[in-house]
């Protein structure tokens, strides 16, 4: 049987599968990635929610015969993908196919970090005292290492740094636990497996790596799936450029001190030079201004007394750098961070003197820190090397790829011009189960009032839903203002990106069935809530790019003086996948139905407007708050009952 008839309604799936439903679109996808498994061949598929384009994709990946690479967007999907679906469709098909799963290195425990954690024996607080004896407990138990496993010490704790590695300070194989490493297992396991799970973020390191020769990934398999595609140019630009953060530098001085601690090198100074560095790193920080901010580097940004700075925090590095190449004889850790230094010095010069002209120079200075970048132009070019010089095939997936239905945007951005492309709809009825609400009398977005006048026009829309809501910003700013206003103003739970972790918050709203959300970015994509509980999505203006964002500009005026136009060349189609991404939340299975409300008056206003209504699902559009009330009227009756209202539980 072919991957079509197998997805079919006799097919193995349809029989073993408790709800699976045979999709026409599933089936027409899969035997197009069938096709350029079998061909090496290049395929770009936009797959609506609901199409089913894990199984259209895993069920040729099994049947090929090759070894398969699968690259996620996040590491919640690539568990997803390794624990629950991948094994489902193995079993189905009953095919003998061994699988692996990889994640970065930071994702693992490291025996030489922990054992220096433990001898240092310094934690910052009871309760991180209380997490270590459970670390090492688990430690003492653990097979892979994978550090997801244990779900009594959170993830922000800062205890994972301490016992996990890095790029930068692991001591490869000069560690004396090299053998026993837990990535290195996995990366064995890995190589061995006919199909690997990875997620986006590994593969470009990995390729960055390769550039250097240690990149093993990629030469290994035969064939390379994307799923959530869409996420590659922003994860490739970060990957394939370099940056040179405060955390990188006062992470070099921890690790001196702990060897230090560890070795005695008697090397003197050592620990004065590490002060003195530190302190470098925090003149430096101190330099931009008390205030969060990014921006090109260059006048008048990077003024006379930033570049002192960094002059001073060049000389600091350097002189710990000198005593570390001393003591680098003593032991494999002082030899690591000797290493690391000159690298970061590398790094650091690259902004003292002229960053390269096909690289965008930039910084961000956050309340704690700096991170400089230089993030390439753009990075089709080197994309495209990699699969002329990969005799293999490739196929990039995800619900948001086209802009208009079109994906000449994407293919230029990934050097992708010459691959096939394939579009399937959602098969969810939209004309049926939802309203496309566009708010009337609202100004111009810059208006000093829009946030206050958005809260009034949906005021309304949340009493007819009777809460049951996202509220997703562009901006934190306006999501502060918006939770103000809202507070005590709705008889529901009210939920606020920042009060709580993500997951938490997602928990509580599910379970409250009524409540409100107000997010930003994170909570636009990778966000599942099916049924009642989320009947409306709220977006209160286009996700354009800040206008100020320097690589939004430096890549503008590459653009410009290519002859084409920078805003309807990148920035709107940019803004488009980004709609479609936080539009796709309402919509999540084919029994869901709610209203989506675009606030933005630009939509109708601009003629750049109809981009974005043209890219969304086909759904009935009204300007009227009276369409929403009997939407939601219609709903009730529907089901039978008004839902009870409930108050969130502390």
């Amino acid at each position: 049987m072919n991957s079509k008839e197998i997805l079919g309604p006799e097919g193995p799936l349809a029989g073993r599968l408790e709800g699976f439903v045979p999709r026409e679109g599933q089936q027409q996808l899969a035997a197009r990635i069938e096709a350029a498994l079998a061909n090496d061949g290049v395929f770009i598929a936009e797959s609506g929610t609901g199409t089913g384009k894990t199984f259209a994709y895993l069920v040729p990946a099994l049947l090929s015969g090759k070894k398969v690479l699968i690259s996620t967007g996040t590491k919640n999907l690539q568990d997803q993908l390794f624990h629950r679906d991948l094994p489902l469709v193995r079993d189905a098909l009953q095919v003998p196919v061994s699988r692996a799963l990889l994640k970065g290195r930071s994702n693992y425990l490291c025996r030489y970090r922990f054992e220096g954690t433990e001898l240092e024996g310094r934690f910052a607080s009871k309760a991180q005292s209380a997490e270590w004896v459970r670390l090492k407990a688990w430690a003492g138990g653990t097979r892979s290492g994978d550090i997801a496993e244990l779900n009594d010490v959170p993830e922000d704790s800062t205890l994972w740094p301490r016992v996990t590695s890095t790029a930068d300070n692991c001591l490869g194989s000069q560690c004396e636990h090299y053998h026993e490493c837990f990535v290195n297992r996995a990366r064995r396991e890995a190589l061995a497996a006919d199909v690997l799970v990875v997620n986006h973020h590994l593969f470009f390191a990995d390729l960055a790596l390769r550039e250097e020769g240690f990149g093993q990934l990629l030469p290994g398999v035969d064939a390379v799936v994307f799923d959530e595609a869409h996420q590659l140019p922003d994860i490739a630009s970060r990957f394939l450029g370099q940056a040179l953060s405060s955390r990188q530098l006062n992470g070099l001085c921890q690790d001196t001190l702990a060897e230090e601690l560890k070795e005695h090198s008697a090397v003197r100074g050592m620990q004065d030079a590490v002060k003195l560095l530190q302190k470098a790193v925090a003149d430096f920080r101190l330099a931009f201004g008390v205030e969060p901010r990014r921006d090109a580097w260059g006048e008048p940004a990077v003024n006379a007394e930033v570049l002192s700075a960094l002059a001073t925090l060049g000389e600091r590095l350097s002189g710990l750098m000198a005593l570390l190449e001393i003591a680098a004889g003593k032991s494999q850790g002082f030899a690591s961070c000797y290493r690391r230094a000159v690298e970061l010095l590398e790094r650091l010069t690259l902004f003292i003197e002229q960053p390269p002209p096909e690289s965008v120079a930039w910084f961000e200075a956050t309340g704690r820190g700096f991170v400089l970048y230089l993030t390439p132009l753009e990075v089709a070019t080197a994309f495209q090397q990699h699969l002329q010089a990969e005799p293999k095939a490739w196929v990039f997936t995800s619900a948001t790829l086209a802009i208009d239905r079109r994906f000449e945007h994407f293919q230029a951005q990934m050097g992708l011009e010459e691959a096939e492309t394939g579009q399937w709809d959602s098969p969810f009825d939209f004309a049926g189960q939802t309203l496309l609400y566009l708010p009337q009398g609202l100004p111009v977005p810059a208006h000093h009032e829009y946030t206050s006048r958005v809260v009034q026009a949906c005021l309304p829309v949340l009493e007819a839903s009777q809460g049951r809501a996202f509220l997703l910003f562009t901006s934190y700013r306006a999501l502060r203002i918006a939770a103000e206003l809202l507070e005590g103003r709705l008889d529901y739970p009210l939920l606020v990106q920042g009060s709580a972790p993500r997951a938490e918050l997602l928990a509580r709203f599910r379970d409250a069935g009524n409540a409100i959300l107000l997010g930003t970015s994170s909570f636009w994509e990778g966000v599942d809530v099916r049924g009642e509980a989320l009947s409306c999505v709220i977006i209160d203006k286009l996700p354009f790019a800040a206008p100020d964002d320097p690589v939004l500009r430096a890549r503008g005026q590459a653009l410009e003086q290519a002859g084409r136009n920078a805003f309807m060349g990148y920035q709107l189609p940019n803004a488009v996948i980004a709609l479609k991404q936080g539009a796709g939340r309402l919509i999540r299975d084919e029994q869901d139905s709610g209203v989506l409300v675009l606030c933005d008056p630009r939509l109708l206003s601009k003629g750049y407007g109809r981009v974005f209504l043209n890219s969304l699902p086909p759904m009935p559009v009204t300007r009227e708050v009276e369409d929403v009330r009997r939407f939601f009227a219609r709903e009730a009756t529907a089901t039978g009952e008004m839902r009870p209202r409930k108050t969130l539980r502390s």
